[in-house]
């Protein structure tokens, strides 16, 4: 090993791996008379990151009453998120919002914030849950127009004149065995 402080560093002995490792090397570089070289960016990091971790370290031992001791790598970023909560989600969709609201014309970011209203986003998907669902609407149409088209074949034949009611009422019933299918299909299947 050379006497050059800039080869201390790069030598494989002391290649440096984690923070972990880094505090470690730091620590055996301060206690050795070579102490007075200047710290490289990457030890004074490592420095910053165990003073962190000693003083979160410390504060856990303060909250429990020292009764429970809490190793360095439990306060790593991944550990200590645990799962999403619901305001995180709410506060990340508000920011969210409003990054794109901010690139929006005057008129669209208008009607952005009016469907985006909490009492229009909970009534909208109340409605697409129960009444709008997609096979029910379905359902309805293909109803409609063949009873409809059914209708109007046989009073054309007969001479009766349609009063227009009939296309809604058609559809009313298709929509209705829309729903019964849609509802008995997730009863026995179990998917949604």
């Amino acid at each position: 090993m050379s006497n050059n402080p800039e080869n201390t560093y790069n030598t494989p002995e002391l290649k440096v791996d984690s923070t972990e490792a880094a505090a470690e090397q730091l620590d055996k570089l301060s206690t050795s008379p070579e102490s007075s070289i200047e710290l490289s960016p990457r030890d004074a990091e490592a420095m910053e990151e165990r003073a962190k971790l000693e003083a979160l370290e410390s504060a856990i031992s303060v909250e429990t009453g020292g009764k429970e001791r809490k190793h360095v790598n439990e306060g790593s970023a991944a550990r200590r998120r645990g799962p999403v909560s619901k305001q995180q989600k709410e506060a990340s969709f508000k920011r969210q919002i409003k990054e794109v609201q901010a690139e929006l014309s005057p008129p669209s970011r208008a009607f952005s914030k009016i469907i985006h209203n909490k009492t229009v986003e909970k009534t909208s998907d109340l409605v697409g849950a129960t009444v709008a669902r997609p096979n029910a609407i379905l359902a309805g149409a293909v109803f409609s127009f063949i009873l409809t088209l059914g209708v109007y074949v046989v009073a054309k034949n007969i001479g009766y004149q349609l009063s227009g009611f009939e296309t809604i009422v058609a559809f009313a019933i298709g929509w209705v065995f829309g729903l019964i299918y849609d509802y008995l299909r997730i009863i026995i299947t179990g998917k949604k």
